[in-house]
């Protein structure tokens, strides 16, 4: 954007020359410097990124060097690397992607539970990853829902749809439990309880909104 000191107006076409007077234009810095310089931003991100990718990657060489000459299992070395992969998700995915904060906490949080699963696996699978962990992630993304709620009071129906997905998950838990996959089920059981409840709230608190925003998403007339 330009600016002609002659006629005291702004232009905002590509031109070096005024179309009233024929002046040489200026460049208007005052209004350039309004603009965030986001591209700025999102290049720096991704340049972070691939610095802690690069450093992640050669921290891993090396532990697992010295795994090799001090005779330590390699499942040993998976550890610190699960957790480096989650910090790089957590970058990449929350940081610097474009997802709303649903998915964001959503897929996060879910990230966490089968990062658990694994370092419960590594260590001998006792279990403690499904019967407690899982639970706890669902009763953590529902809290979150509620939160974001209260936050975007003006789209809390867009919400209902997450909640109920959280159901579905939690149900997923009580069929782990009928396989005997979960062997204390009180966590998932009140995972249960606390998404239903989140869900039966915002369908009657919320009336015909709410209603309206599953008849939408269902396609019901």
């Amino acid at each position: 954007m330009s600016r002609c000191k002659q006629c005291n107006i702004e232009i905002l076409e590509p031109t070096e020359r005024c179309p009233l007077c024929n002046s040489v234009l200026e460049k208007s810095e005052d209004l350039e410097a309004m603009y965030p310089q986001i591209h700025q931003k999102a290049r720096a991100f991704t340049m972070i990124l691939r610095v802690y990718s690069f450093l992640a990657i050669t921290i891993e060489l090396i532990l697992f060097t010295l795994a090799f000459f001090a005779k330590i299992s390699y499942l040993t070395v998976l550890i610190p690397a699960l957790f480096l992969f989650y910090i790089y998700m957590v970058l990449r995915f929350a940081v610097i992607g474009k997802s709303g904060h649903r998915a964001k906490i959503i897929v996060l949080a879910f990230l966490a539970v089968a990062i658990m699963v694994a370092l419960d696996y590594i260590r001998g699978f006792n279990g403690w990853s499904i019967n407690y962990v899982f639970p706890s992630a669902v009763i953590a993304v529902d809290v979150g829902i509620l939160l974001l709620i209260f936050i975007n009071k003006r789209n809390w129906q867009s919400y209902v749809m997450p909640e109920l997905f959280m159901i579905l998950v939690s149900l997923a838990g009580i069929l782990l439990r009928a396989l005997d996959i979960i062997t204390h089920p009180l966590a998932i059981i009140i995972a249960l309880d606390f998404s239903v409840l989140l869900f039966l709230g915002t369908i009657i608190i919320g009336g015909r909104r709410a209603r309206m925003e599953l008849k939408r998403r269902f396609h019901i007339k």
